[in-house]
């Protein structure tokens, strides 16, 4: 999805913002405000419009901007004003381990499509990762990007999970905090100490795992194995305790035998694709290609991999890939023998 950018706009209801704001210096804070909105609302797609809505906020109310705080917790009160108004109509976006058991690696069917807005969405990097040139800081981003993470976000009440994001994440203070929500100092250590406690709780297959970092020679082997269907090679670079889930579709397996099991089966119109690779909430990603009987390759998927330990310990696989594919940059159909 893309929006246009905050300078491209004009007319008299921005004359008097942007005499106080500059349109240049709001657009340099978009990657942050746009990682803050997906961790608040789980989709990328509701981040981009929620950031757009923020940015044009800002402008009609740039004149009331004197400096009382910094210009960046102006915007981000702004930010979260504007997901706090979302989520009082949405519903609590969701990742297919917390919604049931896992399913038998012989099951024929992924079930019913269930609505985009049940899950949460994949982001592209280049969409919520600034341009930090410390490499501790990029690992920190990374790891709050995560689709694990950011799925155990949405189990908190909405104010509670922006103290979580904006005291933990992006380190404001707690005075701060409490003048953007209009709360006291005791209110937001209050919902912090809760959300913390709510994270802690959560089941293991639920709660974030550390992530490794960049392994070029597993990614490889991943494509090789993938493109040439070799299930063997394939299941070898996941974790035995592996884990693989299907957006849109509930269903989810556990188990590096069942993920095979299932590739073998009914995952076989899988056979033949071809894979982009890409990145995604800080991972590796792919856009997976099918092949197209009326000639090339088709969008099929995106799989995004969670590495720890050398090998694959998740992997998510969404299937709806309309919107994704654009968001991500990915052709629409890729020629034969590409």
């Amino acid at each position: 999805m893309s929006h246009p950018r905050i300078a491209d706009m004009s007319g008299p209801a921005f004359n008097a913002a942007t005499e106080r704001l500059n349109t240049d210096c709001l657009e340099s804070y978009r990657p942050e405000l746009t990682a803050y909105c997906y961790r608040m609302l789980g989709s990328a797609f509701e981040a981009e419009d929620a950031v757009q809505d923020m940015m044009l906020r800002a402008l009609r109310a740039g004149h009331t901007f004197e400096g009382r705080s910094t210009l960046r917790a102006w915007l981000y009160r702004i930010a979260t004003n504007v997901c706090l108004d979302n989520l009082r109509s949405s519903s609590r976006r969701a990742w297919p381990v917390g919604l049931g058991p896992p399913s038998p690696p012989l099951h024929a069917s992924l079930g019913p499509m269930l609505p985009e807005q049940t899950w949460i969405t994949p982001a592209p990097d280049a969409r919520v990762l600034g341009k930090e040139s410390d490499p501790a800081e990029i690992a920190a981003a990374r790891e709050t990007i995560r689709l694990a993470f950011v799925t155990a976000l949405q189990c908190l009440p909405a104010r509670q999970r922006a103290v979580l994001i904006l005291c933990q994440v992006l380190r404001f203070e707690a005075a701060e905090v409490a003048e953007m929500l209009r709360i006291t100092v005791a209110a937001v250590n209050s919902m912090l100490y809760r959300a913390r406690a709510t994270l802690a709780a959560l089941p293991a297959d639920q709660r974030p795992a550390e992530v490794s970092g960049d392994h070029a020679e597993l990614l490889a082997r991943y494509l090789d194995a993938f493109e040439r269907y070799d299930i063997e090679a394939f299941v070898s670079l996941l974790h035995d305790d592996a884990v693989q889930s299907m957006p849109p579709f509930a269903m989810w397996l556990q188990g590096a035998a069942d993920i095979g099991a299932w590739l073998s089966g009914a995952g076989s119109v899988c056979r033949g694709s071809r894979l982009l690779p890409r990145q995604a909430n800080g991972c590796p990603a792919f856009g997976q290609y099918h092949l197209d009987p009326r000639g090339g390759y088709s969008p099929f998927a995106l799989h995004v991999l969670e590495i720890s330990g050398g090998r694959v310990s998740r992997l998510h696989t969404f299937l709806d890939v309309d919107r994704i594919f654009t968001l991500f940059a990915l052709p629409p159909q890729l020629a034969q023998g590409s």
